[in-house]
């Protein structure tokens, strides 16, 4: 009797496989953390009296999840739309004065004074965004060269192939050493 060797998988996994995966364009992303970061500050207005410590700690997983969806075309929205989210999300708890001037003068002084916050969710998304560009790369990488393509995208012929995994080549051998070394023959008579 054969025995089928199951693998079960951890209880982790299958909660994390539950989670939505989206895949926001650019825009769309930039859209979600916007909306997502100015419904947050509003809850942080309402409840919490306008913390910048909750503020901030929100920002963080939004600045994450933002990342982690958008898709493999957009990654480099990623970092660029997070800020932009923080700068909308700021505004309600930015506490200004009366009046545009009064308001402009409050969110930029509280864009200034959680500047802290703003670089790490930046930062958070720009890592998330590399790190997911770089698997894309390598696995592209890794399916062109099963495909048996050059570097240049051009399929190179099975003979050829086989011939030079066969065959080592020395220093300085090869096409132009071939011709050099028949042009330096002397000729017969």
């Amino acid at each position: 009797m054969y025995r089928v060797r199951v693998r079960s998988v951890p209880p982790v996994v299958l909660a994390l496989r539950r989670f939505p995966n989206p895949r926001l364009t650019g825009i769309g992303a930039g859209l979600f953390a916007s909306l997502t970061m100015f419904v947050l500050a509003c809850v942080d207005r309402l409840l919490f009296d306008s913390s910048e410590l909750v503020y901030g700690l929100l920002f963080l997983p939004v600045s994450a999840l933002t990342a982690l969806w958008v898709r493999p075309a957009d990654l480099v929205t990623a970092p660029i739309s997070v800020p932009i989210a923080f700068a909308v999300g700021v505004f309600p708890i930015s506490g200004g004065s009366e009046g545009f001037g009064g308001q402009v003068m409050g969110l930029v002084t509280a864009l200034a004074v959680h500047a802290g916050w703003l670089y790490g969710g930046t930062l958070v998304a720009g890592v998330i965004a590399t790190v997911r560009k770089v698997r894309l790369m390598r696995a592209r990488r890794r399916y062109v060269l099963a495909q048996g393509r050059g570097p240049a995208g051009e399929r190179a012929p099975r003979a050829a192939v086989a011939a030079s995994a066969a065959k080592p080549v020395r220093a300085g051998a090869g096409s132009a050493g071939t011709a050099g070394a028949a042009a330096r023959r002397p000729e017969r008579p």
